[in-house]
């Protein structure tokens, strides 16, 4: 039977592939405490046990999720990376460049003094930043034949090299990382819950603070107003009393309704729609009076929507400003940048490239959209034309190179479709028909995609795992430990007092420069808010470029 099962992962390539998937994604399901191994990590070491016993897939199969992969990471980064480079970026654009140049040089510095084999400063380095795009670009550098491979070695060892240092570093990394953004804080006596409550009172009236443990289902409710705590007041004050959480979208007066603008005031007598999150609306009971179900009031042709920003100035628009509530009728339940939420703070920022997630009645939405950007109901298709020609003639930019004295420069294949997706994403964002890809099919393309990366990876450094580790294993972790740790501590003191970051945007932004979300959500929850979201934001589209940089440039030193 085991023959028979062996002969079955040696001839089935797909079949290894998702076995090593499936099995990672399930190894990356433990927890240690608060700590999830994550499906990168789990589907690294089933590959690596696997590749014990000379299991491999194809190189082709492979390059099909690096694509994918670094494709996806360019598309989604596109928007914020040109909008930030053009306008508020120098500080996190600097931040990013302080965390890859130092770990880039402990990397270097540390393969020096141990005399690395070639190959093995790459792997050093993308497993020390736990950055898959840093791996990628060393892997393409070398395939494309722009690294001469040195004598005694073949192209497969040379990328094996890569593969084993990454395999050995990556695991510190990642767990290193995630300890020293936990307690490097507090080792300098920083409390960032108190840090983003500061920086939330230096911009919000305390008035404003919401119960972020209330229930955020959004419903339509009509009551009728029999009670006067609420009667007498523009509907704009009532408002700031739970701003974004509910909105009138309908008053009947006798029989008839009432145009609604942020100076209307309700009176007794008066039938109102309310659409809100349910903890609101059960508390309407208590301001303005019973409940009641008349169908003229409750039937409201609203909708659930997104809208992709693509109109406002570079500088953007605070929320307090736009008043979504107050001037559209519409209630706002999230905002995504680069994948990330970001905190619904009055005074937080919507900018181009964001989607906003909202509810309200259909006419309301479209005229919000007029202001915003583009109305998103077609949110299954996938704009396969744009990305197909994307992929392709990111592949061809990736080809391109110059000869400089005896050195071959280009994008490499990473580059290339890096700069391909950055370039398709933000002329989606600024022209919203163009290159649609859901936000579903983004994260399936980036997750499957590097999984599938990540199982070549582990099943290619498998098979010569085990004697790098017992040659190089300790020098090699002690140098992944200084490449994880230094970057880190580095950036804060250049961030905190050169840079002058608040700490809970600067602990997010050296997330956003490590391209760790993991990270993240161990900022997030030692701050007891999502304000750091803002500084990951802020640096993670730059940090995937310089990294990937990163990767075909080690290779050249």
């Amino acid at each position: 039977m085991s023959a028979y099962i062996d002969n079955f992962l040696q001839t089935d390539q797909i079949s290894l592939l998702f076995l090593v998937i499936g099995l990672g994604y399930l190894v990356g399901q433990i927890k240690i405490g608060s700590f999830d191994v994550g499906s990168v990590a789990g589907v690294l070491l089933v590959g690596l046990i696997l590749g014990q016993f000379d299991y491999a897939i194809s190189p082709v199969i492979q390059s099909l999720g690096f694509t994918l992969f670094i494709a996806s990471v360019g598309y989604q980064a596109g928007p914020k990376f040109f909008q930030v480079l053009f306008t508020q970026g120098l500080k996190y654009l600097v931040l990013a460049l302080v965390v890859t140049g130092t770990g880039f040089a402990v990397a270097l510095g540390m393969s020096k003094v141990f005399g690395f084999a070639p190959g093995i400063p790459a792997g050093l380095l993308a497993g020390g930043m736990t950055s898959t795009p840093t791996l990628a670009a060393a892997q393409a550098a070398v395939q494309a034949g722009q690294i001469p491979i040195p004598e005694g070695l073949t192209t497969d060892e040379l990328i094996g090299n890569i593969n084993t240092g990454y395999a050995i570093t990556y695991i510190f990394g990642l767990v290193g990382l995630i300890a020293i953004i936990r307690f490097l804080p507090r080792l300098l006596g920083i409390n960032l819950t108190q840090e983003a409550a500061e920086l939330e009172r230096q911009t919000i009236n305390a008035d404003e603070s919401k119960n972020q443990k209330a229930s955020r289902t959004i419903l339509t409710r009509a009551y009728h107003v029999t009670k006067p705590d609420l009667t007498n007041r523009r509907l704009l004050k009532l408002y700031e009393m739970v701003p974004g959480e509910v909105t009138v979208v309908k008053i009947k007066r006798d029989h008839e309704f009432v145009p609604i603008t942020p100076d209307t005031t309700l009176q007794l007598g008066d039938r109102v729609t309310l659409v809100g999150y349910l903890n609101q609306l059960v508390g309407a009971w208590d301001a303005l009076g019973p409940e009641i179900a008349e169908d003229d009031l409750l039937d409201l042709p609203s909708e659930s929507a997104q809208i992709v920003v693509h109109k406002l100035k570079p500088k953007g628009l605070r929320l307090k400003k736009l008043a979504i509530s107050e001037n559209y009728g519409c209630v706002l339940s999230k905002i995504k940048r680069l994948g990330v939420n970001i905190p619904l703070k009055p005074h937080v920022k919507v900018l181009n490239g964001d989607v906003l997630w909202l509810t309200g009645p259909q006419a309301n939405l479209e005229r919000l959209a007029k202001r915003l950007g583009y109305l998103e109901r077609q949110i299954d298709e996938t704009d396969l034309i744009t990305m197909g020609l994307g992929i392709a003639v990111g592949g061809l930019l990736g080809t391109l190179a110059i000869k400089l004295g005896g050195l071959s420069l280009g994008l490499g294949s990473a580059g290339g479709l890096l700069s391909a997706g950055l370039i398709v994403g933000y002329l989606r964002s600024i022209r919203p028909t163009f290159g649609r890809v859901p936000a579903g099919v983004i994260w399936l393309f980036t997750e499957l995609g590097l999984l599938i990366f990540m199982a070549g990876v582990g099943l290619k450094a498998g098979q010569t795992f085990l004697p790098t580790l017992q040659s190089v294993g300790l020098t090699l972790l002690i140098s992944g430990v200084l490449v994880t740790c230094l970057p880190v501590i580095i950036a804060y003191f250049f961030g905190r007092y050169i840079l002058k970051i608040s700490p809970v945007l600067l602990m997010g932004g050296i997330t956003g420069s490590m391209t760790s979300g993991a990270s993240l959500k161990i900022v997030t929850s030692e701050a007891k808010s999502s304000i750091p979201a803002l500084g990951y934001t802020g640096a993670y589209a730059f940090a995937n470029v310089l990294l990937t940089i990163a990767g075909s440039l080690i290779m050249r030193m």
